[in-house]
């Protein structure tokens, strides 16, 4: 088949790389689209070099803007370019802006769509992604999930029971090719910084950057834990932006042990996600990635759509309120954490059943 592979933001390129290489692999025609919705080269080029994926057949290069600007524009773009290259099926992976706008472009030109990550719920539709999510998902021919509850949604929703593909979880496909390499480049030692003796941080989501009161009330958080154990913050410069602009940059430079450093690649992030003592994040892929490492994890969430790594796995769902999520990282320092286990199928061959499944479905 002529496959598209559609990626456009970075936890797109860590579902997607496996796939693509599979693809190929198995014979198919498969080609790599990247939108540009994530274009710089921290977030972007460093992360196709790092995880082996060879430079993009076709890059849209939309960039940033509103989500109703930015969807727009991926779709002006990504529809002549279906009309001139007719694959024969578009697979596009997550719930970013490029998964919707690709899959609607694909759709309403009568070529097949596969969702990878298919049948993941927040309940949430304050949340773009999750509208994104249902609305992919409603609009797909071939729904590829990581875990049960993801097909439990799906029927729930009525979706077709012959499109439903349980493959396991792309994302950890990348994470076990990758750790070991990852773990040799010994970033923690680099910062300075003891294995197993800092927490690390990741945060993006609006509610927690873009509110000023929140944002405040994290980062003097952080500060106080920084007291007990190092903290990292790989920040972005947006947010990095904000602090400057609330005051609070030349405080927070004198708080005990907490570091804000620029976004780092692939590598050296799972390299730090590996050997922390405890992550704080609001990501839903790190939420995963720190479950197949066994790493406890808090998210600074009301709410996952992936549950499997609270069931399961070594995930704390502890809300936006400081002074909990503080308590909750200190039990984890006193108590060692939550200990979970590895859900079924996350296995690092996800991508050989994405390949086994596209043949089912499709011929």
């Amino acid at each position: 088949m002529r496959i598209f592979n559609v990626v456009g933001a970075r936890p797109n390129f860590m579902k997607v790389a496996p796939v693509h290489a599979a693809l190929v692999a198995a014979g198919h025609d498969a080609k790599l689209i990247h939108t540009g919705q994530h274009y710089d080269e921290a977030m972007s080029a460093i992360f196709f070099q790092q995880l082996g994926m060879p430079t993009p057949d076709v890059n849209l290069e939309v960039g940033s803007a509103s989500h109703a600007v930015q969807t727009a524009r991926i779709m002006e773009a990504f529809e002549p370019l279906v009309l001139r290259e007719r694959p024969e099926l578009v697979l596009v992976a997550g719930d970013v802006n490029s998964t919707i706008a690709c899959a609607l472009v694909a759709k309403k030109l009568h070529v097949a769509v596969a969702h990878l990550e298919a049948g993941l719920r927040s309940f949430d539709m304050r949340m773009p992604e999750e509208i994104n999510r249902v609305l992919t998902d409603r609009i797909s021919d071939l729904l590829l999930t990581p875990s049960p509850d993801a097909d439990d949604n799906l029927r729930h929703e009525g979706a077709d029971e012959h499109a439903i593909a349980r493959v396991g979880n792309a994302m950890i496909d990348s994470l076990r090719a990758h750790v070991d390499a990852a773990r040799a480049l010994a970033t923690p030692q680099q910062l300075g910084l003891v294995p197993r003796g800092y927490a690390l941080v990741t945060l993006h989501r609006p509610s927690n950057v873009d509110d000023e009161p929140q944002l405040r009330a994290i980062m003097l958080m952080l500060a106080e834990l920084s007291h007990e154990l190092p903290v990292l913050f790989p920040m972005h410069p947006r947010t990095r932006a904000r602090l400057a602009t609330l005051g609070l940059a030349s405080r927070l430079a004198q708080a005990g042990a907490l570091r804000v450093v620029e976004p780092l690649g692939y590598l050296e992030f799972l390299g730090l996600q590996a050997d922390a003592r405890l992550i704080l994040t609001d990501s839903g892929g790190i939420q995963e990635e720190s479950t197949a490492l066994g790493v406890p994890c808090l998210t600074a969430r009301e709410n996952t759509e992936r549950p499997i790594t609270i069931s399961e796995g070594t995930n704390t769902l502890v809300g936006t309120d400081t002074t909990r999520i503080l308590a909750v990282a200190r039990d984890v320092l006193a108590n060692g954490g939550k200990q979970g286990r590895i859900p079924a199928l996350w296995d690092g061959q996800t991508a050989k059943r994405v390949v086994a499944a596209v043949a089912r479905r499709f011929g």
